[in-house]
């Protein structure tokens, strides 16, 4: 796998801001935002964004959507994921509270909306967005919604201007910050990003400690990439390393490992029922979660998701 190393000093820097920054005005404008249908969006004026501080200069901001991670320090700010549009310049009113610095880097860990939202807005800021090429291909290129309407390409300063294929490693603020590709999980532009020093994980969406897993199928996601994803959080992770997931609460790596071994039991639940002819519905009536509803944060939605798109993908023709 091809990796890629960023080391910053400012006058890396300022060339770097001004190719993206001249890359964007020569592209075509589009219009609309991030992909994918949604409920009716909350009242984002009455969201509250949380600053939590996980080491010296390491901070996670919650919100509505994704948790955000922000590397604070001299050589600027580096955030990965930026929630929902309307929530912009609450977010980077709570940088500025734990930082000086201006926002310089953010990277995406997925194509979701609630972790993608905030592009267009950073990206005007002179914010360089990194990220799979995957990622960047769904929004300008979004699968069609759930009623088959045509999803709207996200527009142009919402792009990423950097992306890449093998791992890439940002060197900032005395931190090795590590971009790792997990392919074809939670979807099939997935990062995971591990923070060396402060010994801290954040991975997306294809691991969340709240509700059960979501395998977006449609935007190429998969029941063996995610396994395979939390398997390479488990290989990395030491006995100190926190796990930051998309969405829930901050874990260590018994509890990746713990999350792994219950979609695996469910897994093989569903598949046996599949093997004994049963239909969807009859596999959902059948609850292969129960050994775990009361131990999963959850919603029925999420139990129900869940299950059926375990049979979807094991029920698929081989």
């Amino acid at each position: 796998m091809k990796t890629m190393t960023v080391n910053f000093s400012r006058a890396a820097l300022a060339v770097l801001l001004l190719s993206a920054l001249g890359a964007r005005a020569q592209a075509p404008a589009a219009q609309g935002g991030a992909p994918a249908a949604a409920p009716a969006a909350p009242d984002f004026s009455k969201v509250e964004i949380k600053t939590t501080k996980i080491t010296n200069n390491f901070y996670t901001l919650e919100g509505q959507g994704g948790t955000i991670g922000a590397l604070v320090g001299p050589d600027g700010v580096f955030l990965v994921d930026s929630q929902f549009a309307p929530l912009t310049q609450k977010i980077v009113a709570a940088v500025r509270q734990v930082s000086g610095t201006p926002i310089r880097f953010m990277v995406n860990t997925h194509v979701h909306p609630d972790h993608t939202g905030g592009n267009e807005n950073l990206g005007k800021m002179g914010v360089v967005i990194f990220s799979r090429d995957e990622l960047r291909y769904r929004l300008a290129h979004p699968a069609p919604g759930a009623n088959g309407a045509p999803g709207t390409p996200a527009p142009a300063a919402a792009l990423p201007v950097v992306t890449y294929e093998g791992r890439v490693t940002f060197h900032m603020n005395g931190e090795d910050a590590e971009l790792i590709p997990i392919p074809r999980a939670h979807t099939d532009g997935d990062t995971m990003v591990f923070f060396h020093n402060a010994d801290v994980i954040m991975t997306g969406d294809f691991f969340r400690s709240t509700g059960y897993p979501n395998i977006d199928r449609a935007n190429g996601g998969s029941l063996n990439g995610m396994l395979a994803g939390l398997g390479v959080t488990i290989g990395l992770m030491g006995p100190n390393t926190k796990a930051i997931p998309g969405h829930g609460v901050v874990t260590d790596r018994a509890g990746i490992m713990a999350h792994r071994d219950m979609i695996l039991a469910i897994r093989d639940r569903v598949a046996q029922l599949i093997q004994q002819g049963k239909t969807a519905q009859e596999v959902l009536a059948a609850h292969p979660t129960s050994e775990y509803d009361a131990r999963v944060p959850m919603s029925k939605e999420t139990q129900e998701r869940f299950v059926n798109q375990l049979y979807a993908e094991l029920s698929a023709p081989k």
